[in-house]
């Protein structure tokens, strides 16, 4: 399936589901759970020693309307909340 659906399936398809308000889609008023990246550059680098190890091609990911990875640098922050 295309990029487009695969996003829909981990964004908007899974809070509908399961009946999640505001999130899944970037519309105002919602969290503001956002991740830009390059598809072309995405690459897992974890492996079995280092499983924890990030991966990369993302430039900016936001939880909650904060940034907390820059650059495929974690920058720290952790404002998510168990839903």
């Amino acid at each position: 399936f295309s990029l487009s659906e695969a996003i829909r399936k981990m964004t908007s398809l899974p809070a509908v589901i399961i009946g999640l308000q505001n999130r899944g889609r970037l519309v105002a008023g919602n969290w503001a759970d956002i991740t830009i990246f390059d598809p072309d550059k995405v690459q897992d680098n974890a492996t079995f020693e280092k499983p924890k190890k990030f991966s990369s091609g993302f430039h900016f990911v936001l939880v909650n309307g904060v940034v907390v990875l820059e650059n495929d640098e974690h920058l720290g922050e952790k404002p998510g909340v168990v839903l």
